[in-house]
């Protein structure tokens, strides 16, 4: 008797099948199932719609033009996350580097921060009352180191378990866990004095 784990790994090897043999129609499924996924974790990791958008869609473009060579030795929503935080992290170090090099200095804080990105930036799904809150958090990610940065985006924001992490970040489980707890030391250092500040206003 099949699980539902069955069904959907049948699904999704036969979803594989049809992409592998160039359907447009098995393209056209994999973008409605999954471009949710890949833009909001983008989204989460590089902080600027327009952006994760450009991103989503090289995402896409790489896995039409790639898929033959997708070995099935790991599940596809692990490879699609792999490349979304890949290329992800390739845009932040991109940006960082133009940033160094930017002789229009007038632009930028003591920090280097980009003094006139938008300030209202919110993720998908956040409601009016928790804004400011999830506003300080996601500027509080963007501090974190990069493998602490993906792991932190896809157990919390993408509801990744630490194995399946692992398997996108090719590390092992304690690794993860490893990242995981040094991500939530390092935001709790920062947010503690927000949350202080809100109990004893």
């Amino acid at each position: 008797m099949f699980t539902f784990n069955d069904i959907v790994r049948l699904q999704e090897s036969e979803l594989i099948a049809e992409l592998k043999a160039g359907r447009e129609s098995a393209f056209r499924t994999l973008v409605e199932t999954y471009q949710n996924k890949v833009y909001n974790t983008a989204l989460a990791i590089v902080q600027q719609p327009e952006e994760a958008e450009d991103l989503a869609q090289d995402v896409f473009v790489e896995v039409y033009q790639t898929i033959r060579q997708f070995r099935e030795e790991a599940k596809l929503t692990t490879w699609l996350y792999r490349i979304t935080t890949s290329k992800a992290l390739a845009h932040l170090r991109k940006r960082k580097a133009q940033k160094r090099f930017s002789r229009i200095t007038s632009l930028f804080g003591v920090n280097n921060e980009v003094l006139h990105d938008p300030p209202d930036f919110h993720h998908p799904g956040v409601s009016l009352e928790q804004r400011e809150t999830m506003s300080l958090l996601f500027k509080a990610i963007e501090k974190l180191a990069d493998t602490q940065k993906v792991a932190f985006v896809l157990h919390y924001m993408e509801e990744q378990s630490h194995r399946e992490i692992a398997e996108v970040m090719q590390m092992s489980v304690s690794a993860v866990e490893s990242l995981l707890h040094r991500a939530k030391q390092h935001l709790r250092k920062q947010l503690t004095p927000f949350y202080n500040e809100r109990k004893n206003p």
